[in-house]
């Protein structure tokens, strides 16, 4: 039996924009949200801290709300692995902090930008934050995610 894998994630805005990173697998380019999985013993917050100083560089505390949203991820039955991931997504705010000299521990991790929701259709997303990132319309105030690209 394949137990889920949880991965916590962050929405860090700016100025109505957010930061996605991009990352390469198995020859497959796609931007996601930073993040990543969650070691035994770590709380949700540690992890997802410890996993923006990876991808991001960033050391301090960044303050969070949330747990804001959770996104399932379940393979097909038809996949060449098995595997259920449990999205686990924060939000927060940037601020003045530069990413400009940002570089990567995290070997998948090939770079980063702010995007705004005008730019997210036809980017390559990974599928789970393309399904959440889709349920977004701008001024639906149904869906959290659009009170996030507020500045």
């Amino acid at each position: 039996m394949i137990e889920p894998r949880i991965r916590v994630s962050a929405i860090l805005r700016r100025e109505g924009r957010v930061l996605l990173c991009r990352h390469e697998k198995r020859g497959q380019e796609y931007w996601l949200l930073p993040g990543g999985g969650v070691d035994y013993g770590e709380t949700l917050a540690g992890a997802l801290q410890r996993e923006l100083g990876e991808e991001l560089g960033i050391t301090e505390d960044l303050p969070l709300e949330g747990p804001v949203a959770v996104v399932d991820s379940i393979a097909p039955a038809r996949s060449l692995r098995a595997k259920h991931v449990v999205h686990i997504i924060f939000a927060g705010h940037l601020g003045g902090r530069s990413l400009e000299a940002v570089t990567s521990q995290d070997a998948a991790v090939r770079g980063h930008r702010l995007f705004g929701p005008e730019e997210l259709p036809g980017l390559p997303l990974h599928p789970p934050i393309q399904r959440f990132l889709a349920r977004w319309q701008p001024g639906d105030p149904t869906v959290y995610l659009g009170a996030l690209w507020a500045p």
